[in-house]
Parts: C-alpha cells; sequence; structure tokens
C-alpha cells in the first residue's frame, strides 16, 4: 500500500514551524510495511486543501491530513475532506459531550458557534477521539478501498491519536508488519561502518540493513517485514547477531537509546551515582544526563568551573598546575576529576576542559581540543581515564560532541568494570 501525508498549515509553508507531523507518521507507517510515497504541504486554503486530497487519492491508497482541525476561520481541513469525499457532517454527540466536559474543565460556561464544528463528522466516519486537545480526529475508508484520515496538528494530540486509534485500524488493513532493530554506536565513522559490514548490506532482502548518521551517531536500523511480530524479529536476529560481532565495540544503545539514558540505566542497575565538572561545556552534560526520567536516583551535583579560580576553589585544581599547563590539558582534566570524585563521594565522575571556540585556539591548543576525564570508585581504588579530543564544528557541535563523548567514555569504563 502507499501512502501521502498532506500537511495543513500556512505556517509550515513560512517556515515558523518544522513539520514533524509527517516524520513521526511517516516512522509509524513504515513499521505496517506501509510506504509514504509523498510528503505535501499546502497552506491554510480550501481550493488548494481540496486539489491536494483529489491528487493525492489518485496517486496512493492512504491519505492522511494533519493540522486544521481547530475552531477558527482558516481550519478547512475536515471540511475540505469531506468536501472531497461528497459526505455531509453533522453532530457527533459523543465529540459534542466531550467538548462541554473539557471546556467546563477550563471554566469556559458559553461554547461558541465557531467550536461545535469540531465536535461535526459523517454518519459513516469512525471519529477518533482527542484525549488531550479539543480536535477530535476522523478515519473513512471508502468503498474503493481507499483510506482518508485527518489528524490534528499539534504532536501532543496527534501521535497519541495515531498511535492509539490509528495505527491499530491500519493494522488490520495491511495485514504485515514491519519490525525495525537500531544499533547505536559512536566512536567510529559512517564510511568505515559500512566498509566493516559491507558483505551484509550487499546481501540484504529480508531484512533490510540501512545506516544512518546524525547527531554523532552512526546507526544501523534492521527492518523485517513478516505476518506477525514474533515472526519478524525471529528474521532480525541473525543479522543483528552478524553485525554485533563487527561492531560491538561501538555499540551503546539500541533503538530509542540516548547515550544518557543508558548512562542513566546502567547506573541504577550498578547502584552507582554520578557528578560532572565541567568547563567547556557549560552545563551541557549534567543537563542531558538530568533530562532522563529518574536521574534524581544517580546524580548527586554538578559543577560549572568555567573560570581557573573556579576550578581550583571548588575541584581542587592546584594553582601550579594552571600555570604550568594551562586550563586545557591532560593535567588539569585529571585534577579535575580526581577532585570532584573525592569531594562529592559519588561513584563517578565526570570532567571536561577544553575549547569551543570560535575563538581562543593556538597552534598547540586548537579550537577543538578537548580533555575528557572519568573516574570511576572500585574495589582497588580509583580507575581514572583521561582522553585527549579533537572536535570540529562550531561551537555549539564542539560542545554537543564533547558532552556525547564524556557521557560514552563514563559508559566504557562501567561495563568494563
Amino acid at each position: 500500500m502507499k501512502a501521502e501525508i498532506i500537511s495543513v498549515g500556512t505556517e509550515l509553508l513560512l517556515g515558523q514551524i518544522a513539520n514533524t507531523d509527517a516524520q513521526y507518521i511517516s516512522q509509524e507507517l513504515s513499521k505496517l510495511g506501509i510506504g509514504v510515497y509523498y510528503h505535501t504541504v499546502v497552506g491554510d486554503n480550501w481550493d488548494r486543501t481540496v486539489d491536494a486530497i483529489s491528487l493525492a487519492a489518485s496517486r496512493c491508497d492512504i491519505v492522511i491530513l494533519t493540522g486544521g482541525l481547530g475552531p477558527t476561520a482558516d481550519d478547512l481541513t475536515k471540511e475540505a475532506l469531506c468536501s472531497y469525499l461528497g459526505l455531509e457532517c453533522v453532530m457527533h454527540q459523543r465529540s459534542y459531550e466531550r467538548l462541554c466536559e473539557r471546556m467546563k474543565k477550563h471554566n469556559i460556561t458559553a461554547m461558541t458557534q465557531n467550536n461545535y464544528k469540531q465536535a461535526m463528522f459523517p454518519e459513516s466516519a469512525t471519529v477518533l477521539d482527542n484525549d488531550h486537545g479539543t480536535a477530535p480526529g476522523m478515519y473513512y475508508e471508502r468503498e474503493d478501498a481507499h483510506v482518508f484520515a485527518a489528524l490534528p496538528g499539534p504532536p501532543s494530540e496527534l501521535k497519541p491519536m495515531f498511535s492509539n486509534y490509528v495505527m491499530p485500524l491500519l493494522q488490520k488493513k495491511s495485514g504485515k508488519v514491519l519490525v525495525s532493530r537500531v544499533l547505536r554506536m559512536y566512536g567510529i565513522g559512517e564510511s568505515s561502518m559500512e566498509t566493516r559490514v559491507k558483505d551484509i548490506l550487499d546481501a540484504q532482502t529480508n531484512p533490510t540493513v540501512a545506516p544512518l548518521l546524525g547527531n554523532g551517531d552512526v546507526t544501523l536500523r534492521i527492518t523485517a517485514m513478516a505476518d506477525n511480530l514474533q515472526e519478524a524479529k525471529l528474521l532480525i536476529e541473525p543479522t543483528e547477531k552478524a553485525l554485533t560481532e563487527r561492531l560491538g565495540e561501538y555499540i551503546y544503545g539500541y533503538d530509542d537509546d540516548t547515550p544518557q539514558s543508558v548512562l542513566v540505566e546502567l547506573l541504577k542497575q550498578k547502584g552507582l551515582t554520578v557528578a560532572t565538572a565541567e568547563s567547556c561545556t557549560g552545563g551541557l552534560i549534567a543537563s542531558r544526563i538530568t533530562d532522563v526520567q529518574g536521574s534524581s536516583e544517580v546524580f548527586n551535583e554538578g559543577f560549572v568551573t568555567y573560570a581557573n579560580e573556579a576550578k581550583v576553589k571548588h575541584l581542587g585544581v592546584k594553582e601550579q598546575t594552571l600555570i604550568d599547563y594551562g586550563a586545557v590539558s591532560e593535567q588539569t582534566a585529571r585534577e579535575m576529576v580526581l577532585g570532584l570524585i573525592e569531594r562529592t563521594n559519588c561513584d563517578v565522575a565526570i570532567a571536561v576542559t577544553g575549547i569551543a571556540g570560535p575563538g581562543g585556539g593556538t597552534h598547540d591548543k586548537p579550537v577543538g581540543l578537548v580533555w575528557v576525564g572519568v573516574a570511576v570508585k572500585t574495589s582497588d581504588g580509583i580507575k581514572l581515564s583521561v582522553t585527549k579530543n579533537n572536535f570540529v564544528g562550531n561551537r555549539e557541535k564542539i560542545k554537543f560532541s564533547t558532552s556525547t563523548t564524556a557521557i560514552i567514555n563514563a559508559i566504557k569504563m562501567i561495563k568494563n568494570l
């Protein structure tokens, strides 16, 4: 089956917001073996929306519209779809009652006329409840088996509606499942990775293997199509095993894992705590770790020791070390991380010092030079690692690469205890 996603909203055309809805729906449809052939974006215009629906229906079996289901005059998606389908909208009692109840909770006593249209749907359509907003969606299958769906634009409303209601309906229709397993790697380039597994990539059929690159990660997505979930997983297993045998040293996580989520889970499993001391990253490492739900169980404290005086005061870095070697040096990074683990009584300490740029670099210490220190308490004493890194890119990219490398280095040390 072929699908087209039509995103409705002038704000999308103006670039005021990113079209994350289409990205999400495409990813979810791939799990069902439904190929997305087109992404269309159209403004809040009746005629152009109807034209877009007509074109989509002429070339695809499934047409999914997002946005334009609100109460204002320029919210025309549902009305344009019903006009194209030749369907008349009537009051949907359940949607009306839910709308009234939601407004009552928000202390809105008088419902305006434009709110009523959000509860108007064709009698022959399946109405999709909106558990996170006021605008329900709709799903309609035409006699020729074409499917049409209209969903709200806000991702917080669209994602649960699509997952809870649209996906099960499309699952029944497709009769197939597409299951993916993502291997997430760090510390290896894409070309080097592809060279190591070229024969596996060349021989792929079902499952398929697709390399991806983003945010410093290199990922391989293994995708299998089968009649059911169990069969798809069995197809994936031998390919995953073969890839892991060649790339296992670089794999830090799977599927939706992030470096920080893997670190937090690992710390929980081993009953360890972590603290951070950051210079060039300005608190980014601590921020990423504390973005993870449950990180309060393992994260003790963090220091942003940007100035040399702060390194001396909070971490016990020797003034003479800073004079002899400078703030960006192996010696300073070593004293930072050892001082951190001693003063905070944590089990794992992460410290970084470097030059994020764009200025401040020299021939001996160029922009992008970063020292990353990790210390871990063990029964035999403190295990220490201080690594030299040369990152490229702008200030933001260097800071992000530094934070990722620091977290990955901590993961590796903990796993090797």
